[in-house]
């Protein structure tokens, strides 16, 4: 058996049962499982739970009695359904206290202090400047409401049997719904309250101190080491967060990501990294434990309502552009590394980060090799999802067709989002949906290339035959918690869980992954 090779994601090895508490892939599931189970903890303990069932019961009560009255969705099934929306996790007093201590910096334009400290005085002067902008799209809103009443009542008059009458009212409700998110978007803007995110960010730090520094602490590293080094890496993943904030910057897509990625080479490339922050600088760890937690937020129901086009992107397109880039990559780029080729292949054709991640691990890539693939990635992320809206646009292709190509195309979920609403609401909800539903090829990848990276390639470089035992080893066993995270989503019936907490599986992904790229 190779010796371990510590420039290398994953090396051989022999599994045994201690693995379960002391290997970082198993560290980095049962993680993201306490995560989860404090928050499914939390909510079921202290959430409004019952409370949430009867309101929801009430609504759809209301949503069937009005699809049997109407062949369309009328104003009262509309309502209905926004109070079911309304219905969040962060609304209770423990959601809004877990949300308060999972803050990170805001959005700034000139002045940087701004994304931790905001002033009362600084609150109600945002307030009172986007009030004239409420206040007109209240009134718009309000008249696109009388109308859709009217439209209506003229239908149901007709017995909802007049062909013309209903479609003018499906139409004037949708004008209703329309303006109600204009005016919802613009209420927001005049609800700034002052805020100071330095102590929230402060017991931030603290917590994942105490969550990664146990996980360091069962693989036998010294837990004090971790925590001083640590603090440098939360400060540097902070100022990644408060530049990704900066107006400019997010208006041009180089978010929190890009700038951890910057921030570590140049520290890298210039004072180095200190050697007592090395001990922090997980990179696998926090990205691992933050990919357990992405699969809880990967619905299935998202998979069933794209339908079999979407599923067809993202779940065959997918292994195709894979396997494609990867031939390619060899007989015509003739590049000498197959690792760094799959590496980069993964990346581009799954999910950007996290695909790369498990693709290294299985395949046993060097960890620059890893990075390079990872900052190739953020690099054209970012011309990517400024490029393709307006190629769409410019050619006037549909906008679901542009939402589905660029969910397919544009590997960070964040940045789908953002190039989807260039489009419209409707481009940002489809390419979203489709890049939640490859993210659950993560799993399949991952276990894919290990099977051919131990069967053929190491097969054909040593001449050695490759038991299942390797394989095992090999696969990256974080993408097993991935995977029953979204299990866990799929089967869930209660009809409380819809709504996921604001400490559930999203921030702390975010916030894994902030650190790892901060650290690369």
């Amino acid at each position: 058996m190779a010796q371990t090779d510590s420039s290398i994601v994953i090396d051989h090895g022999r599994s045994s049962w201690s693995d379960l508490w002391k290997k970082e892939d198993y560290l980095a599931i049962w993680l993201g499982f306490l995560i989860i189970a404090i928050s499914l903890t939390a909510y079921f303990g202290f959430g409004p739970r019952e409370e949430f069932a009867k309101k929801i019961a009430a609504a759809e009560q209301i949503q069937s009695a009005e699809a049997a009255k109407a062949p369309f969705k009328t104003i009262a099934w509309y309502k209905a359904e926004n109070d079911k929306k309304k219905l969040k996790g962060s609304n209770s007093a423990f959601g809004k206290f877990i949300t308060h201590w999972t803050k990170h910096p805001g959005s700034w334009k000139t002045n940087p202090a701004d994304a931790f400290i905001r002033t009362d005085a600084q609150a109600k002067a945002m307030n009172e400047k986007a009030m004239p902008v409420y206040e007109e799209a209240k009134g718009k809103a309000a008249a696109a409401f009388a109308a859709a009443q009217q439209a209506e009542s003229a239908a149901a008059a007709a017995a909802f049997k007049d062909s013309a009458l209903n479609d003018a009212a499906v139409a004037t409700i949708k004008d209703w719904q329309s303006a109600e998110k204009k005016a919802g978007a613009a209420k927001g803007k005049t609800t700034n309250k002052a805020y100071n995110y330095i102590p929230t960010l402060v017991g931030l730090c603290v917590f994942l101190v105490v969550i990664f520094g146990a996980g360091m602490a069962l693989m036998k590293k010294s837990f004090t080491e971790f925590a001083k080094g640590f603090v440098i890496v939360f400060l540097v993943a902070t100022l990644a967060y408060m530049l990704g904030g900066q107006a400019i910057s997010k208006q041009y897509g180089f978010g929190a990501e890009a700038w951890g990625v910057l921030l570590g080479m140049v520290i890298a490339n210039s004072i180095g990294t200190p050697r007592w922050v090395l001990p922090a600088c997980q990179v696998e760890f926090f990205i691992k434990t933050g990919l357990v937690l992405l699969g809880a937020e990967v619905l299935f129901s998202k998979i069933l309502a794209i339908g079999i086009p979407g599923i067809f992107v993202a779940w065959v397109v997918t292994p195709i552009v894979l396997v494609c880039t990867f031939i390619f990559g060899q007989t015509v780029l003739k590049m000498p590394s197959k690792t760094l080729n799959v590496v980069i292949s993964a990346d581009m054709s799954v999910c950007g980060t996290s695909a790369a991640i498990a693709a290294a691990a299985a395949c046993r890539a060097k960890k620059e090799e890893l990075t390079l693939s990872i900052g190739l990635s953020l690099v054209f992320t970012a011309i990517m999802m400024i490029a393709m809206p307006a190629f769409i646009k410019a050619v006037g292709m549909p906008e679901i067709l542009g939402g589905a190509w660029m969910g397919g195309t544009i590997d960070a979920t964040g940045a789908v989002a953002a190039a989807g609403a260039f489009l419209g609401e409707k481009a940002m909800y489809v390419a979203a949906t489709i890049k939640m539903i490859q993210n659950v090829m993560i799993g399949v990848t991952a276990f894919c290339i290990a099977l051919y990276w131990t069967m053929r390639v190491e097969r054909q470089a040593g001449g050695q035959d490759v038991g299942a035992g390797e394989i095992w080893h090999r696969f990256p066993k974080f993408v097993i918690g991935y995977m029953l995270t979204f299990a866990r989503k799929k089967w869930s019936t209660n009809p409380c869980c819809r709504w996921n907490c604001p400490w559930s599986a999203g921030a702390s992904a975010s916030v894994s992954v902030r650190f790892s790229s901060s650290t690369t």
